[in-house]
């Protein structure tokens, strides 16, 4: 006789939520990282003040954009 399972889905796998949040956590560090490289070099290349405090703004701004959500 053959044993019947229920499908294998990331609520009942331990390991397919860790997965799913690892992944998301990847996801946010490699913003973060992107979003500081951005921030630094036009805040190095900027000519103005101005320039450079919009950086800051659009830096702050992309390291803490909303993450699509994976439910």
């Amino acid at each position: 006789m053959e044993e019947s399972r229920p499908p294998t889905t990331a609520s009942n796998n331990p390991s397919g939520g860790g997965c799913i949040s690892f992944v998301a956590s990847i996801e946010e560090n490699l913003r973060y990282f992107k979003a500081s490289v951005v921030g630094l070099t036009k805040k190095l290349t900027a000519k103005t003040e101005k320039e450079a405090t919009d950086a800051d703004l659009q830096t702050a701004k992309m390291q803490f954009e909303k993450l699509p959500s994976y439910h």
